[in-house]
């Protein structure tokens, strides 16, 4: 042996099994940040090439960043890539940390025949790196076939603007950003990790004390808990920096599921999805409720139409608030049908305490638009002509402005049998159309002559369509979700594991003086749940203000009627999660541990 950094590939093939996890997390992070970049290039291409064909002299990046949208995604992108790489060191740095941990003989020997701490510290950076020439480009080859594949399924399975999405693309950013990310995550992790090992005195060779320990003079207080549970905190708890890292991943965790479901509702706001869309409009020259409503059953029955669904409005109609019986204000009133009344429910466009089936038939119950600075409330009344209308739900935003702001004016939304009782008005002023989704030329030409042979003007909107893109981008974010979920439950589950096999002696002491098995998983349990804890404290401590941050900043900025509110629903999810997690990530460990023979363990003693 020539040098001791000779020892650096043994040691990588005698530890192979252990250095799984690292590698694992390494390639995550390589793949994550190749795969987002690499998909953003793409995006950028294809908004190049769109502007270039409507704009002879551009210059794309003032298009890119000139605007309020463009530089809110590229400091979104910004964001997420710090996100990854915090969560790619706090990973790797965990789990270069337990494996020094179990290595402390090791460096202990190290010290005694001479090696250095700077020695040791260059031997410990030296062997993560090593890691990188293996981890760095299979993360690499997986983030460019990942683009590949969502590349390939963009262009043959959504279509619409995606059907000129370049295919095999190489992107030199994804791979450059990759490999920048492996190294430094690597190099930032093991700082700590190689000072631990620096810091190793000769006399744990002889020892084999595998943690730096303050010797307790004491007994663990239990206090109400059991002696099992109260081991396995005080076991967590001992170890400050061990504590902190495995808090640390199960909070961020949380901190970036949390962020990536407000992408999903940037998402949902940029290409709203409504189980009322329209494939076809019908209106009127004019735009008042002169479309003969026998017309609607003629096009419900032919070749091609799904579904057909009217529209009636009257505006600026007198009205009275809060019992207003001089009709001093004014209000204005839309129909919908049952069909559009019942989207309402299935959009999630209703508040909360709305009760939609007041409105239905012949009622005296209505809904209103509403935004922050409205004034209206459920329950209240209104009175349109001699009918006093009482409000039995509220949208949260108004689908007919510009901007989804109701601006000071009240729109009643009521249902057909109301509408015709109030105005007296039975026709239409927009007349909406679902095709089937087999539905031919021929068959929208037909529905086309009928219409304009009765006067009416049709506008088709099916290129308008966004429900493939829309799906396309969730499924992205979903399957960058389940990655981020995959990699956190064998991190945690590792860690877990090689601080139980730290204290394999002290287990098997516990099982020679009368533990049992059931009390050993329920003692590793709480080791678990205390990493829990304390990473759900962190977690919603951090990732809460986080959440509504980049809400306001992506949402909010540019939806001025969407507000941020608790996200209970993915905080449920993640929390369930989080416990799930240290459940199976304390079970094997114990598992293991009850088939190791306490003679055995007495011999090591």
């Amino acid at each position: 042996m020539k040098s001791y950094l000779s020892l650096i590939p043994i040691s990588a093939k005698i530890h192979r099994r252990q250095n799984r996890m690292t590698l694992l997390c390494i390639i995550f992070a390589v793949f994550m940040v190749t795969a987002i970049f690499s998909m953003a290039e793409i995006g950028i291409r294809m908004e190049q090439l769109r502007l270039s064909d409507k704009h002879e002299d551009f210059s794309f990046l003032e298009s890119l960043t000139g605007t309020a949208m463009g530089q809110t995604l590229l400091m979104t992108a910004i964001a997420m890539f710090l996100l990854v790489l915090i969560a790619g060191i706090l990973m790797i740095s965990s789990s270069i940390n337990s494996s020094v941990s179990q290595r402390t003989q090791f460096f202990g020997m190290m010290r005694c025949i001479g090696m250095s701490r700077q020695q040791i510290i260059r031997f410990v950076c030296l062997e993560s790196l090593n890691w990188c020439k293996t981890a760095i480009p299979i993360g690499l080859l997986s983030g460019i076939l990942m683009s590949w594949i969502l590349s390939a399924a963009l262009r043959f399975l959504v279509g619409e603007e995606f059907s000129n999405i370049p295919l095999f693309n190489i992107s030199g950013i994804g791979i450059v950003s990759g490999i920048l990310v492996g190294i430094i995550t690597v190099l930032l992790a093991a700082r700590t990790p190689a000072k631990h090992a620096a810091s190793v005195s000769p006399i744990a060779a002889v020892s084999g004390n595998s943690e730096k320990t303050k010797t307790s003079f004491s007994s663990v207080h239990t206090g109400f808990l059991k002696i099992e549970t109260a081991l396995g905190i005080h076991h967590a708890a001992a170890a400050k920096k061990n504590l902190v890292l495995m808090a640390g991943s199960f909070a961020l965790s949380i901190i970036l599921f949390l962020s990536f479901s407000v992408l999903i509702d940037f998402v949902d706001h940029l290409m709203p999805q409504s189980a009322a869309a329209s494939d076809l409009d019908i209106s009127s020259s004019d735009g008042s409720n002169s479309i003969d409503c026998a017309l609607r059953q003629t096009l419900a029955n032919m070749d091609g139409v799904k579904q057909v669904y009217g529209r009636r409005s009257s505006f600026d109609v007198a009205a009275g608030l809060d019992g207003d019986t001089a009709l001093s204000g004014a209000v204005d009133l839309v129909s919908f049908d049952d069909f559009d009344l019942k989207a309402l429910r299935k959009d999630g466009t209703l508040c909360r305490g709305s009760n939609l089936s007041k409105v239905f038939g012949d009622s005296k119950y209505v809904l209103a638009t509403w935004d922050q600075n409205s004034s209206l409330d459920i329950g209240d009344s209104v009175i349109v002509g001699n009918e006093q209308l009482t409000i039995a739900g509220l949208l949260n935003y108004d689908p007919f402005s510009e901007n989804g702001l109701a601006g000071g004016k009240i729109t009643l939304i009521t249902s057909d049998e109301t509408f015709a009782r109030l105005t007296g008005i039975f026709d239409y002023s927009l007349m909406l159309i679902q095709t089937d989704s087999d539905v031919t030329d021929e068959d929208i030409a037909a529905i086309r002559r009928v219409v304009e042979e009765n006067g009416y003007t049709m506008t088709d909107k099916r290129d308008q369509r966004t429900s493939g893109t829309y799906l396309a981008f969730v499924v992205c974010i979903y399957a960058f979700l389940g990655i981020i979920t995959l990699v956190a439950v064998l991190n945690i589950s590792n860690s877990i594991s090689m601080s139980v096999s730290s204290r394999i002696k002290q287990y098997g002491s516990m099982r020679a003086v009368g533990m049992d098995g059931r009390q050993l998983f329920k003692m590793i349990l709480a080791e678990a749940f205390t990493y829990a804890f304390g990473g759900c404290v962190m977690g919603c401590a951090v990732g809460l203000p986080f959440s509504k941050i980049m809400y306001d900043f992506l949402i909010t900025a540019h939806f001025p009627y969407a507000s941020w509110a608790l996200p209970v629903k993915p905080l449920a999810v993640i929390v369930l999660f989080v416990i799930a997690t240290a459940v199976f990530a304390a079970y094997f460990p114990a598992k293991g541990i009850r088939t190791v023979s306490i003679a055995e363990t007495i011999n090591e003693l």
